[in-house]
Parts: structure tokens; sequence; C-alpha cells
């Protein structure tokens, strides 16, 4: 698991990236801490396709995003990412439950709720106002360079009226929510047993609320319209083993690298999938800093899984954070081969790969996770590692300015945008997208001198 921090300045077209630095400078905050993880994402990924398919979306294009916050939210930004707080996914207790948020957050997209918000802020005259309305434009026409993973604190009050749900929209969204389960054999039930989760909250003061009661006014007539949703429709909902499974499986996973690990391991004794367990040990023996027992649970684990590329990932982890660079590599090599389309599990070997001095080999992985997922700011820093050892520093201080510009440093990201346009032959797509950069810097840079 991986902890990345992750700002509104992403790999977004030229325009949108100059706009969108205004926000840098006067947003401080306006940054997430996301927890990467390849098992987790993967189950999020199956417990969210039959809902996302439902909604008419893509379900190989939409990304549920854990964010690092113990706090109850859930929200949608642009049409390609779904984020849910790691707090929320730990309170709910049945797939069913995750899947109906998952419904609701699909339904503000597919109901075009996201364009109505862009259309409203596009009357706001602050330069937040418009870097965030251009950015959803860019996101939602779906543009590969678009900023698909933008993501935004809550501090400014101009991202609070951004993200904020009219009662209108939540009614509409449960609605939608409610039709999508159900279409996808999955009980709406889920929905009913969210909103009573949240009903409870409403008692409290509004400083004590999580951030979810404040922008998604839930009550308890939410709950009995969802209720009375199934009583007027009925209840197709199935039971899944394999939901069942991936759900007990990504919490399993969540909570072991969250929690103390003397809670893992006393609970971990009630998990009823053998596997889960072993998993949740050996994470719990690991952050224990006792590699023989982490490494016995994990082999154990992969006994019962064998093909099991996110368990072989595990291993991996274990055995590089614990400098065994030779045998992290080989079981991050045999991950790959299981998941070879995984942006995370690549990024993992690739690093494995530099640590075992091979970097030409390593940026070959990493340009492949590159590809497939520009979030990653660990993926930047290896990278920029990777160039330098194989003599390319142009692309090293490139990467490394796109790193620094998506962790929202733009004066950093500048001064390495500078000396890669030095360094790459000008005219090159390397050089332009310095250039991209380094106009958003100038731009940042010419806003703070006018203050």
């Amino acid at each position: 698991m991986r902890f990345d921090r992750f700002s509104l300045l992403a790999s977004i077209p030229a325009l949108v990236f100059c706009l969108i630095a205004f926000v840098a400078q006067s947003v401080q905050a306006a940054s997430i801490s996301l927890l990467r993880d390849p098992d987790i994402e993967h189950g999020l990924s199956r417990l969210a396709a039959p809902v996302l398919r439902a909604a008419g979306l893509n379900a190989k294009r939409v990304r549920i995003l854990v964010v690092n916050d113990q706090s109850l939210n859930a929200f949608v930004i642009d049409s390609r990412t779904i984020f849910v707080h790691h707090g929320l996914l730990l309170k709910l207790t049945t797939p069913e439950m995750l899947q109906a948020v998952i419904a609701h957050e699909a339904a503000h997209i597919t109901n075009g709720h996201l364009a109505r918000r862009m259309q409203n802020m596009q009357s706001t005259n602050t330069a937040i106002g418009v870097g965030m309305a251009l950015a959803v434009l860019a996101a939602a026409a779906g543009s590969k360079e678009a900023a698909t993973g933008l993501a935004v604190g809550t501090q400014s009050s101009a991202i609070r009226r951004f993200l904020s749900h009219t009662r209108a929209e939540e009614s509409s969204a449960d609605r939608s929510a409610a039709a999508f389960l159900n279409a996808a054999g999955i009980s709406p039930r889920g929905l009913v047993e969210v909103h009573r989760i949240f009903a409870g909250q409403e008692v409290l003061s509004q400083a004590n609320q999580d951030p979810y009661m404040r922008s998604h006014p839930l009550s308890r007539d939410r709950m009995r319209a969802a209720e009375a949703y199934m009583a007027q429709y009925g209840d197709r909902g199935q039971p899944s083993a394999d939901t069942q499974y991936w759900f007990a499986r990504l919490r399993g996973k969540l909570s072991a690298f969250t929690r103390a690990p003397k809670w893992t391991l006393r609970r971990a004794k009630e998990e009823t999938h053998r596997d889960i367990r072993l998993m949740r040990e050996a994470i719990a023996h690991h952050r224990r800093r006792d590699m023989k027992k982490a490494l016995s649970a994990i082999n154990k684990a992969l006994a019962i899984r064998p093909n099991d590329a996110f368990y072989h990932e595990l291993k991996g982890q274990i055995l590089m954070e614990n400098r065994q660079w030779a045998a992290a590599r080989s079981a991050y090599g045999r991950a790959v081969q299981l998941a070879p389309s995984d942006a995370l599990t690549l990024a993992s070997y690739g690093r494995a790969q530099l640590a075992n001095d091979q970097p030409k080999a390593a940026l070959k992985s990493m340009e492949r996770s590159r590809g497939i997922d520009f979030r990653n700011a660990a993926l930047l820093r290896d990278m920029s590692q990777a160039y330098a050892k194989t003599g390319q520093m142009g692309q090293a201080a490139l990467v490394t300015a796109e790193r620094y510009a998506l962790l929202g440093r733009l004066e950093d990201a500048g001064r390495h945008a500078k000396r890669a346009s030095a360094l790459l032959p000008r005219g090159s797509a390397g050089w332009r997208r310095a250039q991209d950069i380094l106009v958003a810097y100038e731009q940042s840079e010419k806003r703070k001198r006018r203050r």
C-alpha cells in the first residue's frame, strides 16, 4: 500500500494547466492523500462493475480511489473517478452498502449534476471558479490528457460551493441509485442501511458531522424514501459469494494497514476466508518488522491461491521493504505475469528492477505503468532516478517537474522544468511538456506579484 499526495495539478492540457495554476496559490490545501493499493482497487472495481454498467457507464474507465481520511465521505468531481474515504469503507458492513454508495455517486455523473455545477461555477468571477469549471469540462470531454483524476480539498469556500449538492440532486441520485442496484441484481437494502448510518449524525452539531453529512443533506426522510422504493418496485437482489469475498478482502487489507497490528491479529481470527485471514496476519507481522512470520503467512495464502497476482504483489512489498531486492523482483515479476495491465503492480516491479541495478528494464516497466495511470507521484520519483542512471538527465528533470506539478508545488515544478527545457531537444515532445509546466509556473508568479 502506498500513500500518495494528489493535487489539482494533474496531466492536463496547457490552457487548463495555466488556469488551474491560479488555484494552487490560492488554495494551499487543495490536495488529498490517496491510499493506492492494487489489491484494494481491484476489489473495488469488481464490486463497482455491475453498478456502473447498470448506470450506463464504462466500468473499465471509471475508477474508485480511496482517500486517506477517517471521516465518512464519498464524492465525484469528474466523470471518471469516484473517491471514497477509507473511514467510510471501514464503517460499511456489507458489500451492498458499498455498492449503494458507488451507485449514488455514479448517479451524480449520469444525471448531469456535474455539468450543472460546472455551469453554476462559470458565473463565479474568481480564478478558482474558472479553473475548476474548465478542468471539469476537460474531464467530461473525455480527453486522454484531461484531468481525469482531479481532486480537491474542502478548506476553500469556493470548493465547498462546488461540491455542494442540492436536495433535488440528492433525491434524484437516490432514486437512480436504487434503480441501478435493482437492475444489477443488487439489493437496494444497502441504500437504506447507508442512510441509517448518516441519519444518526443529524443530531450532531455541524462541526462534529462528517463531510458527507454536510455536503449530502441526508435525513430519515431519505431512508424512508428508499424503503418506499423497495415496497413499490421490490428487491431483486441476489446474494453473491464473489462480492462477499472481495468486500471482506478489501476491508481486511485496508484495516490491516490502517489499524494497529495487535487489533488486526485479534480480529483476523474471525475471518471466514482462510487466505484473507493469512493476508491480514502477514501485513500485521510485516508492520511489526517480523519478516519471517510475514513471509510464512503470505506463502500460506499463496498456497491457497497460487495464481493470485495481488498476493504475489504483497509478498514483493514485504521483501522490498526488508531490502531483499532480488527476491522482491522475482515476486513482483510473477505478479506482473498474472496482472500485466495493473499500473500499480508494474510500478512496484519497476522499483524492484531499479533496486537491482536494472534501470533500463525498470524504465520499460515504469513507462508502461504511467501509460495506464498518470496519477502515481511515487512512480515519477522512481522514473527520475532511472532516467538519471541511464544518462537521460533531461527526462529526469522533466518527470521531476511533472511530479511536483502533480503535488501542486508549482515553484519546484517550474525550477525543474527550466532545467528540462535546457537539456531536451527544442521542439521535442518532452520539451513541449516542460514548456506547459513553465507557462503555468510563470502565470502563478505573475499573480503573486500583483498581490
